[in-house]
């Protein structure tokens, strides 16, 4: 009886060391940094390339560098502040041939899945929304680094990968602009303080 007492308070031990453990393993979130950000493309336009970016997004990456595939990303760009420096095509880019950002104000992407690539890169796998199609995709990811600064704890992140803009119904200027957009997100993103243990 006295062994199964020990053994039990052991246990009870064991378990009140583990909780904040586990606390700790949880993966840190990470706001994006719109300010030290970027989300830009590139799309061939007759023989040449034209350059655009978004100006307005917000993203959380949960990332955990021990245990990548628990690891993920939500991130949200509104349409309506795509730039490429000409105000008129930014118009036509808004319309309903392109992106139209009335119907469908956001561009989104929420993973599903993190697999690991070797040394601070990985696959990211999920779901991107445009215009109202959603499509699974997998992108290249980077992790570039982390510091502590006056700004608090931050951590960079850098994917650029490529879609056909006619999978998700974006179809103007056939003729003019190729289909493949390449698409490059440059992220800093600040640590939000860890949850209290409840």
């Amino acid at each position: 009886m006295r062994s199964k007492t020990i053994l039990q308070a052991v246990a009870a031990i064991l378990v009140m060391l583990w909780l904040p453990l586990a606390a700790v393993a949880q993966p840190a979130t990470y706001k994006v940094d719109p300010v030290h950000s970027g989300v830009s493309f590139t799309i061939r336009h007759f023989v040449s390339e034209v350059e655009g970016r978004f100006k307005d997004y917000a993203g959380t990456i949960k990332y955990d560098a021990q245990h990548t595939a628990d690891s993920s990303v939500q991130f949200t760009v509104q349409a309506a502040s795509i730039d490429t420096g000409n105000e008129s095509r930014d118009k036509d880019l808004r319309s309903d041939s392109y992106f139209g950002v009335e119907k469908f104000p956001t561009l989104s992407f929420v993973s599903t899945k993190v697999t690991p690539k070797g040394s601070n890169s990985f696959d990211v796998t999920g779901n991107l929304t445009i215009k109202g199609v959603t499509k699974t995709i997998t992108i290249p990811a980077s992790f570039l680094g982390e510091m502590k600064t006056q700004m608090g704890q931050r951590a960079g992140f850098r994917s650029a990968f490529t879609i056909k803009r006619s999978d998700y119904g974006v179809s103007g200027g056939a003729g003019i602009v190729g289909d493949d957009v390449n698409i490059t997100i440059r992220v800093e993103a600040v640590r939000e303080p860890a949850a209290a243990p409840k």
